[in-house]
Parts: structure tokens; sequence; C-alpha cells
């Protein structure tokens, strides 16, 4: 049976399909999953999502909150990232959403901020078009300040009594509304749930430009970063751990960087080498490229089929191509063809074909020059990859000492199990505004 015939991925709209995949994940003691969010209609646009659609590339989504419940049920530590924009849902709701679901998980939530970046997602949540780009982040500054002052600084510890002799639920006295007047929201609060396990969620984010790189130095506990090769991001890291330190008095290394990269497991070179070629040729070329015009906005259909990308004039087009030309310096031209080629199995990430042994290699190297903390691993069949990260790779990066046996803090939160701390608060901006940070404003009676 060809090997893409094993590949489950399709069925997502079978809450067994997310509890199986939770379960399967936390038997490997994987930290959590990250569920990423989008649809694509740049390539061969504007405003055609068919390529997509056919191909199934990210198309149909569902909504990723909704899921995540199911999946806390049925396991204990895992944690789970979901991406969720801050430019079309007022913050007091999703403040409400976040909070929901971080009880109901017992503090395993984490947020993805993502400003938005598809000029489809205005035109269907009742815009013309998305607000520029350094204006997104400008109203999602605001927008998580206020999400921080709901969280953080809305409820005391305790002021749920749940005092049943004089029938008080709550002390009045201990909720305080934020009052915020900004120049893009208006939130007077209280905010309307109680404090959940983690409060805030654990924020990631995964912006490489000037505006996101500083968001992400103020605000990112996580941040997700893609690259064919470790000095794509290395520099990228560099500059928002320098940021992050010299400018908003953070702890550098208290930011996590988690490089994609997907592995295909063989028991030899050869037989993870067959695998890919196997795998390889199912992918969909019009599928890849949908995906790489909705991650970078470029439409590579306007450049012809033998047109080499790295002599025209867009900029990030050039960058990525040179980025993949230092991982694969054998191939002489780089067409919209060669980079579908490559973005096939692995996306923006790095793809490492080999054996367990030679796949810790290369995480190693990651780890040593791009300086990544960990690995948002991509798979290439689901579930059959992360089964084959657990079997055969796991084993050999803890007989390195570089995977840990079990979780740190069993039954903790999300926040505990990456900081390997129990009783651990966020250490981002969100912290000036914690019940003791934030002064008169909450100075509790």
């Amino acid at each position: 049976m060809p090997l893409y015939l094993h590949d489950r991925s399709w069925n997502f709209n079978d809450i067994h399909h997310w509890v199986d995949l939770a379960k399967l994940l936390e038997k490997g003691k994987f930290h959590g999953m990250f569920i990423a969010d989008g649809a694509y209609d740049v390539y061969k646009g504007p405003q055609n999502a068919d390529p997509a659609i056919i191909s199934g590339a990210q198309w149909p989504v569902n909504e990723p909150l909704a899921v995540v419940p199911a999946m806390a049920a049925a396991t204990k530590n895992l944690g789970f990232g979901v991406t969720i924009a801050t430019t079309y849902e007022q913050p007091y709701h999703l403040a409400r959403r976040l909070s929901t679901v971080d009880h109901l998980t017992k503090g395993r939530l984490g947020w993805n901020i993502v400003t938005g970046y598809l000029d489809s997602a205005a035109r269907n949540l009742g815009h013309t078009e998305q607000p520029p780009h350094d204006k997104r982040y400008e109203i999602a500054e605001e927008y998580v300040e206020v999400m921080y002052k709901l969280w953080q600084s809305s409820w005391r510890d305790d002021a749920v009594k749940l005092d049943r002799k004089n029938v008080v639920y709550t002390d009045p006295a201990l909720v305080r509304k934020i009052d915020h007047v900004g120049q893009y929201y208006n939130v007077p609060g209280p905010h309307i749930c109680q404090p959940s396990p983690q409060r805030t969620p654990v924020i990631m984010q995964a912006g490489t430009s000037k505006a996101g790189k500083t968001f992400a130095a103020r605000n990112a506990e996580a941040i997700f970063v893609a690259g064919h090769n470790p000095a794509v991001v290395a520099k990228n890291i560099t500059e928002i751990r320098q940021m992050a330190k010299d400018e908003f008095h953070r702890d550098p290394n208290s930011i996590k960087f988690l490089a994609m990269l997907c592995p295909i497991i063989g028991k030899t070179q050869e037989e993870a080498q067959a695998k890919y070629d196997d795998l390889i040729q199912y992918g969909s070329e019009d599928g890849a490229l949908a995906l790489f015009g909705g991650w970078t906005g470029i439409d590579l259909a306007k450049y012809g089929d033998d047109e080499e990308l790295r002599h025209v004039e867009s900029n990030a087009i050039r960058s990525a191509v040179e980025g993949w030309s230092k991982s694969s310096p054998g191939v002489p031209k780089w067409t919209k063809h060669t980079v579908a080629h490559h973005i096939k199995i692995g996306g923006l990430g790095a793809t490492v074909i080999g054996t367990p042994e030679h796949v810790a290699d290369e995480m190693e190297r990651w780890v040593r020059e791009a300086d990544v903390d960990g690995f948002n691993l991509a798979y290439a069949l689901m579930p059959t990859s992360f089964e084959d990260v657990i079997d055969h790779l796991l084993p050999v990066l803890k007989k390195r000492g570089l995977f840990w046996d079990d979780y740190a803090v069993d039954g903790g939160t999300y926040r505990e199990n990456i900081y390997g701390k129990q009783g651990i608060q966020i250490d981002a901006a969100g912290k000036q505004f914690s019940e003791t940070g934030m002064g008169p404003q909450i100075d509790y009676l």
C-alpha cells in the first residue's frame, strides 16, 4: 500500500481524531500541540481560493479552539496552543473565551497571537481591507494590554469565597473594573471570568517583521521560527533576545524559540529517502504554492515556469530562496516549481531525512547554530509521523540527555511544563499588570 494511504489527516471533523492524537502526543511526553489557522486565496489570485480548495491545503479548516476541551479531558499534561487573531474580535470577548478554556484544560492553554495577514479575512469579517501591517501591530499592542488587565488585575486571587453560610460566591471588594480607555478600545470591565489556573495563557508568536519582532520581544513566551537552514533563523533569534533584554528588561533566555522541523525517519538513510521520495510524488504543487501565498502574501503564479526567482524584484522572494539554497546548494535553478517541491513536505521549515541518529544530529545542530530551545514538529503522515518520532527518535534524544523522561510538573499548567518549574508566573509584558503591579488602579481595599 502506498504510504500516503496511511494518512488520516482527512478525519479532522471527527472528535476522536483529535482525542487520539492528544493521547498519542502525551504518551510521547510532548510539551504541547499547536493548531494553526487561516484559509489562503493569494495564489493565482487575487481572491482565488480554488488551489487551496482543490488540494485541501489547510482548507476546509475548523475553528481551532473548539476541539481543545475534548483533548484536555483525555489527557493530563499536554498543552494546547491555538492561533487567534487580534484584529477581528473584541478583546473582552476573547479574554472570556480563553479564560473559559484555560479553566476547562486546568491551565494548559497557549495563545498564538497573530494580527491577521490576509485581506480575505478582512472582507469576510466586515471590512473592505485589513489595516496596514504596522497599524495592525499597534492595535495588537493595545489589544493585549486590555487582555492583560482583564486577566491579571481584575480579580484578586482570593476573590472567590464560596461561602455557603453567608451566601457569598465572590467578594465584590476584590473584583475591580479595569477602566481601560485607549485609542482603539474602551473596556471598563471587570473581567467576567474568575482567574483561571494560568490567568494569562502562554503567549506565543511568530512574527519576523520589525514590528513583529518588537511585539514578540515584549510579549512572547514562545516564538515559532521557520527556515530550511539554522543560519536563516539565527539572526532573528539573536535580535529578539537582545531586544527583550535591552528594551523590555526581560531575561532573554525566558523566551523559548521553537523551530519548525519535519522528520522523515527510516532504519537506514536509504529507507528514509525512499519514504520521502514516495510521499513527495503525491504532494500538490498548487496546494504548496497556495500555502506559500498565504504565508507570505506572494503570488508566484505571476512568474514564468522557468524564471529564476533569485533574480526577481521581490526582496521577500529572494530572501526565502536564498535560505533554501543554503540548505540545498546542489539545486542549479530556483523556479516556482522548485519552491513548491521544497514546501510540499515540511512547509517553510526544515525537512530532515534519515535515521533517528541523523535526525537527532540535525536537531542538535539547530540548537547549537541557531540557539533554538525546541522544535515545532510537522508531519508528513498523520499520525504515522508522530508515531515514528515517539518510537524511534525520542529514545535517541533521551540517551543523549536531550529530552525528558516525564513531565516536569505532573498535572501542571502549560507554562509550568514549558519552563519546568512549579508555580511559575508570566514573565513578559503581562507581568506588569498583575494585581500587585499596576499601582493605584488596582490597589485593593
